[in-house]
Formats: structure tokens, C-alpha cells, sequence
């Protein structure tokens, strides 16, 4: 009897929602934008309010997300604006070293504040904060989050990418990226430099907005041509949600909260989830 009881009450017991660290800076948590500050309340910041307020960002859309596909996921996030990986694991390791589920993490926009476009600090970097990560849980997931083109890096005269193609710092972060998904073992790269690519090939997002924005066209960075506007930041949360969670990012529907929330149309939403989809099918493992 006391076994059938025993059996009964471990059937009946809850499965423990599982542990996401996202690690990163202002790409993260959504600076310039209304996702910054977005549902707050459902996330944990490991480093507290700031001016009395704790950051939301692209953590909270892939929660608000996961909860509208019917996952459970505890999320936490780590993010100091304008710093690599390299800083997290010197000045941030006792708040990181943790035994996570799954982290997702990025370095600086540029690979290398001071080499730009040098992946060896995150090479190293990411090895080093994989190593951690594996060290407390063997099947730890981790992933990495390769991002998007500056435009302010491209543009104007004097920047690293001045001369070439929008896509082409996106195209040199997503091989840094590989690189050292290669070198750390990850599970893979969320490639939403490349999904970003793709909106601007495909004609929904403008590929200049220096030039202004053409009618109909979405403008995925904010005003200062360098972070991402609430549609740059919603694209990253989608490509993380299909690569976490293995869902179809069409699956969430052209009514998908975060989206509703951002005042986006239905055609934009539709639009935004078409192209994370295409980027996913088309991505090999290393996110390429």
C-alpha cells in the first residue's frame, strides 16, 4: 500500500520549470527600446534594480513567448552594457556560476571592442564561460547569440565596415560566432545577425536607415542606428525561442502577445515570425 501511495505522489508531482541564464549587454536587455523595462516582473536580474528598475528585455519575450506555447522556463538574466563575455567571467563569475539548465550568451557587437571584427577574445572567452557553466552541470545547454550589423558601423566614414555591404558585419560576427561554438562545444548560434540579414534581402526591413525608411519596410534598429528597435529585438527573441525550444516560431501566431504589446500589425508579426523560421530551416547546427 504505502508503495502505491508512494508511486501516486510521484506522478502527481510537479516537473520543476527549467533554469535559463541569458548573459549579455544592451543587446540583451533592449536598450533604446520598449523592450527594456518589458514584464520586468517575470524575470530575475541577477544584478538588481538599477535607478530602481530591473531589466525586462529580450529575456522577457522569450518568456512571455514560451508561456503562450504552453513551456515552463525559470529565466534569469546577467547583462552590463558595452561589455564581452571576457567581463562576465572576471567581474561577474559568483553570480554566473550556478548549475543553469540552458544559458544564452553573446560578447561584444563588434567581437572585440578594441580589434573590431577579431574573434579571438571570444574564442577564448566563451570557452572559458562554457567550461563554468559544464563544470556545475555536465548537460548544461548552452547557446550562443551571434549578432546583428551596426549600421552606425557601416555607414559613415571612418567605421570598420565602412564600404561594404550592410550584411557583411553580419555575415563576419555569425563566422566569429562559429568559431567559437566550434571551439567551446555549444549546443549551437542563434543566428539573428543572419535573420536580420535575411529581413533586409527579402525587402521587410530597411537595409539604410540613414537614407530614411521606405514605405512599408520595417526599421529593425532604434534611433541611434546601433541597437535594435522593438522589431530587432522581437526577431532575436524569436530566433531564440525556435532554437530553445524547437518550436516553430509560426506556431506563436500573427496574435502573439509580445507583439500586441509592441503595437506591431499582424502583417509585421506574420512577417518578422516568417523570417526567424526561414533563418532556422536554413541554418546548419553551428547556426550558419
Amino acid at each position: 500500500m504505502k508503495k502505491i501511495i508512494l508511486a501516486a505522489l510521484l506522478l502527481a508531482a510537479p516537473v520543476e520549470a527549467k533554469t535559463i541564464l541569458f548573459v549579455g549587454n544592451s543587446f540583451t536587455y533592449g536598450a533604446n527600446s520598449a523592450a527594456h523595462y518589458y514584464k520586468s516582473d517575470t524575470v530575475s536580474d541577477l544584478n538588481g534594480p538599477l535607478n530602481g528598475k530591473t531589466v525586462g528585455g529580450v529575456p522577457a519575450f522569450f518568456k512571455a513567448m514560451a508561456k503562450e506555447a504552453g513551456l515552463d522556463y525559470d529565466v534569469s538574466l546577467e547583462t552590463v552594457g558595452g561589455k564581452g563575455l571576457d567581463y562576465h567571467f572576471a567581474e561577474k563569475h559568483a553570480v554566473l556560476d550556478r548549475p543553469w539548465d540552458i544559458v544564452v550568451m553573446h560578447g561584444y557587437s563588434t567581437l572585440d571592442i578594441d580589434r573590431p571584427g577579431d574573434p579571438a577574445l571570444l574564442i577564448a572567452s566563451a570557452k572559458q564561460m562554457t567550461d563554468m557553466f559544464r563544470a556545475r552541470n555536465p548537460k548544461a545547454e548552452i547557446w550562443l547569440d551571434a549578432t546583428w550589423s551596426r549600421a552606425d558601423q557601416t555607414y559613415p566614414d571612418g567605421k570598420p565596415w565602412h564600404g561594404k555591404p550592410i550584411q557583411q558585419m553580419g555575415i563576419d560576427v555569425a563566422a566569429g560566432y562559429a568559431a567559437a561554438a566550434k571551439a567551446a562545444r555549444v549546443a549551437g548560434v542563434v543566428p539573428v545577425g543572419l535573420a536580420w540579414n535575411r529581413a533586409m534581402d527579402t525587402g521587410i526591413a530597411e537595409d539604410n536607415p540613414y537614407d530614411g525608411i521606405a514605405a512599408g519596410k520595417i526599421d529593425l534598429w532604434t534611433w541611434d542606428q546601433y541597437h535594435a528597435s522593438a522589431y530587432g529585438y522581437y526577431l532575436e527573441a524569436l530566433l531564440v525561442f525556435a532554437k530553445v525550444t524547437g518550436k516553430d516560431p509560426l506556431s506563436l501566431g500573427d496574435a502573439e502577445t509580445v507583439a500586441d504589446d509592441m503595437g506591431f500589425s499582424k502583417p509585421q508579426t506574420h512577417a518578422l515570425q516568417q523570417v526567424a523560421h526561414d533563418q532556422v530551416a536554413a541554418s546548419n547546427p553551428l547556426g550558419q
